[in-house]
């Protein structure tokens, strides 16, 4: 048996010595690492090498264009050098270190290669790998390889394996264009089936490094922003003339080629579209702060804070703003402490774009008791109350050191947090999907819409006399206010159908109404529970007389024959010459119900949606659904409602306004159908 074990030894290394193998190589100085290379020249024309690399959880090596750091592994050949030596390079990815942004691998590798190999018996040379993890390690490991007519084992399914990993040419149906000016390149690539995942990989220029690609997708365009410098943060050279070799990867696909680099492109400003809704936000968020001084539970505070100063020409102007501009400071650093919370609450939810949280009914179901509270509190079912000689004392005194009148701000915004539910309702739930920068904006401009009549004082005294005096206006506009919060909740609790039914929902919605008609009557006795039920018919009267108002002009039952949304049907309908009209829909929102009943359900409208050559897909987001989603990430969109408008006349497709405009809807629709030669 030894003799056997020794005899079968000595064929495996005999075997090894006329394959070319050169076996597993590592180094003293990586313990990281380890390569490996075969090879078979038994064609006499070109010969086949295959480089493998195994790396430690956590190491990356690089691709032939490292990026903004690294090295790509190269061949130091030795003794007679082959010749044509090719490397085909897989796919990459793309790591961020240090602010650098790099491109390489991560785990294990393999690289094919076609060359001439020069006579002789073998064939020498030095690898030089380049890895990284927290530190970087140049490593060289020698090899040696017989030029033997046998493969090593298993060579042909590895080498094949390898090579259907690679990229594929550039598709006959990709359109690239690409434009350099101000240290910036632009491309653009054009592809029927749009972009799902893309990436962009380039290949370095000489003199000039490439940042992080800034991409978008707007259809069937993907159009990137890249950085450019040269290389130490100074003035990159004119790339205009050039070819510039780059890899388009979108998923699981990935194709390579060049393109030439031209002028600089017609492209929008980066971000030039968000700056209305912005400004928009803001502005709502100041008008909703300033209203939160009318709240009943902050309206006193202000007015017994303002009675100290009624006797203006005994007192000095010059300590009454500063009282004032330190309440305002308590004011606003009050608004910045509930962003925080709302950051922590982002966090914890995870929810990524507004109106994510209402697929989810355990959010909805959240929200239902929240507003109901709200509602029992402003109809005066129960109080939030802090007992009441240290609300005055807060509200009147204080101390009179800066800090004191600090503390009184605060304290007025801890009173309007209960009285506020609608506005702090919208500022949570734009929480959940809001970048943070933007949810701490809209929060500072909360906080300066409330302060703003504090600062006013502080600027002119003398307008504390314009206030007006609390009296019983006040506790009208409270149970006002309580019905407004009801009909939020009964909304809410519609929006349960979808996951609980109609008759279940609809017995909730019965429920809450008869519990809340009980206890108003129970609270207030016959007079109240008279007023509620009065005020209650009167506000439903009033959208009754509204929906009647729009009857005649919407039609009893839907005519279009809406398909189920996909790219698959969409495409082929594109194919068929036909028009499509794409509608992304949600049981959840508000804007695509208004939608539906002052557009899409007009007979014009549906008159022309119903037209032989017009296809109309409807895609329903009211429960979560990835394919929908990554339909409206492709267009750039991340919430509901989505109108999209393709055609001959359209072929990359024409997105329409969130508020739909019948007029702007049929002549989008009429432009789709004139073909464009």
């Amino acid at each position: 048996m030894i003799k056997t074990a020794l005899l079968l030894v000595c064929l495996g290394w005999q075997a090894m010595a006329i394959a070319a193998d050169s076996g597993w190589l590592t180094s003293a100085q990586n313990d990281h690492a380890r390569v490996r290379l075969q090879g078979d020249f038994s064609n006499p024309v070109q010969s086949r090498l295959l480089l493998e690399v195994e790396l430690e959880s956590g190491w990356k090596s690089y691709w032939r264009s490292p990026g903004q750091g690294g090295i790509a592994p190269q061949i130091l050949w030795q003794h007679e050098a082959p010749t044509q030596v090719q490397w085909h390079w897989p796919t990459p990815k793309r790591f961020e270190v240090a602010g650098l942004s790099t491109q390489g691998y991560q785990g294990d590798v393999r690289f094919p290669m076609t060359l001439n190999a020069p006579k002789g018996s073998t064939l020498s040379g030095i690898l030089r790998l380049s890895t990284c993890s927290n530190v970087c390690i140049l490593t060289d490991f020698p090899f040696q390889l017989v030029l033997a007519d046998a493969a090593p084992a298993g060579f042909d399914f590895a080498y094949a394996q390898a090579m259907s990993t690679l990229p594929q040419a550039m598709a006959s149906d990709i359109q690239l264009t690409a434009g350099y000016g101000a240290n910036e390149l632009q491309l653009v690539a054009e592809r029927p089936q749009g972009w799902q995942q893309p990436a962009i990989f380039l290949d370095g220029q000489a003199e000039a490094e490439f940042g992080e690609p800034k991409l978008r997708v707007e259809g069937q365009r993907l159009v990137a922003r890249i950085p450019v410098s040269d290389g130490w943060q100074g003035d990159a050279p004119d790339l205009k003339g050039r070819l510039q070799g780059l890899l388009l990867v979108d998923g699981e696909q990935a194709w390579q080629g060049e393109t030439s680099i031209n002028a600089p492109l017609a492209l929008p400003a980066a971000g030039s579209d968000s700056g209305h809704s912005l400004l928009w936000l803001i502005g709502t968020a100041l008008l909703g702060g300033l209203i939160l001084n009318l709240m009943p539970c902050v309206l006193p505070v202000l007015a017994l804070k303002l009675g100290s100063i009624l006797q203006l020409e005994t007192r000095a102007r010059r300590p009454i703003r500063l009282q004032f501009l330190a309440a305002s400071a308590g004011i606003l650093v009050s608004f910045w402490a509930l962003a925080l919370m709302s950051t922590l609450l982002r966090a914890t939810q995870g929810a990524v774009g507004w109106g994510i949280q209402f697929q989810s009914v355990w959010f909805i179901g959240f929200m239902v008791m929240v507003t109901l509270l709200f509602c029992a509190n402003l109809l005066g079912l129960f109080e939030f109350r802090l007992p009441s000689r240290l609300s005055t004392r807060l509200a009147t005194t204080g101390d009179n050191s800066l800090g004191g009148h600090f503390l009184q701000g605060s304290f007025a915004t801890l009173l309007a947090t209960p009285c506020s539910a609608p506005f702090l309702g919208t500022a949570v739930a734009f929480a959940l999907g809001a970048p943070l920068g933007q949810l701490w904006l809209i929060f500072t401009a909360l906080g300066i819409g409330m302060s703003l009549p504090w600062l006013a004082i502080a600027v002119w005294p003398s307008l504390a006399l314009w206030l007006p005096k609390p009296g019983p206006w006040m506790g009208r506009l409270r149970m006002l206010l309580g019905l407004m919060m009801l009909g939020s909740s009964l909304w809410l609790l519609s929006l349960l159908s979808a996951h609980l039914g109609s008759l279940t929902t609809g017995w909730l919605m019965a429920a809450v109404l008869l519990a809340l008609l009980v206890a108003i009557g129970w609270r207030h006795g016959v007079r109240g529970f008279t007023l509620t039920l009065a005020l209650s018919a009167l506000i439903g009267g009033a959208l009754l007389l509204g929906g009647a108002l729009t009857a005649p002009n919407t039609p009893q039952r839907e005519t279009v024959q809406w398909l189920p949304l996909s790219e698959s049907a969409l495409q082929q309908a594109l194919t068929d010459n036909k028009r499509v009209f794409i509608d992304v829909t949600a049981d959840w929102c508000v804007t695509c119900k208004a939608n539906k009943y002052n557009v899409l359900l007009r007979d014009e409208v549906q008159s022309a949606l119903s037209a032989p050559d017009v296809v109309a897909l409807r895609g329903d987001w009211t429960r979560p659904n990835d394919s929908l989603a990554a339909f409206l990430r492709a267009r750039g969109a991340v919430a509901v409602p989505f109108n999209q408008i393709y055609g001959p006349g359209l072929p990359k497709g024409e997105v329409l306004s969130p508020l739909l405009d019948k007029a702007d809807l049929l002549t989008t629709l009429h432009k789709a159908g004139t073909t464009r030669f």
